[in-house]
């Protein structure tokens, strides 16, 4: 594919994701086959996560989380695709998930915003994660 990050930017708008991330086992490989650094995926048994930050003011429905996993899965030539919805996520997935590649945004300032964001939002729940494990594994904090 000659523009494989015009294409994928298309998809995006068309479902109207402001930001995708892939992350997990095979982010590094995604990553460079999108800048054509690779010339093909070659992911098997595997799945690629996918992290997906709606536009402002929208929230899919599940039909549309479905369409748009579909049309990266044929984008990406690969039949497994799990999509997260980062707003969604656990605080600490979501953390996770923005360390992976970002492999479109709409604007990349209010990109940076997210991701300090979530950053922000993890390491405020940090003290809280301790505590709850502590509580699990029944030892004192």
């Amino acid at each position: 594919m000659a523009n494989r990050p015009k294409h994928l930017e298309e998809i995006c708008r068309r479902f109207g994701v402001a930001i995708l991330y892939v992350f997990g086992s095979c982010a590094d490989q995604v990553a460079d086959w999108l800048e054509d650094r690779r010339c093909c995926l070659n992911i098997q048994n595997s799945d690629v996560d996918l992290g997906v930050v709606p536009e402002p003011g929208t929230r899919p429905n599940v039909k549309q989380k479905v369409l748009l996993t579909i049309a990266i899965e044929d984008f990406l030539r690969i039949s497994r695709v799990d999509l997260v919805s980062v707003p969604e996520a656990d605080p600490f997935l979501a953390a996770n998930i923005i360390r992976g590649h970002r492999l479109y945004c709409r604007d990349p300032h209010a990109a940076d915003e997210y991701d300090l964001f979530i950053l922000r939002r993890a390491g405020d729940l940090i003290p809280l994660e301790r505590e709850r494990l502590a509580l699990i594994l029944g030892s004192e904090s």
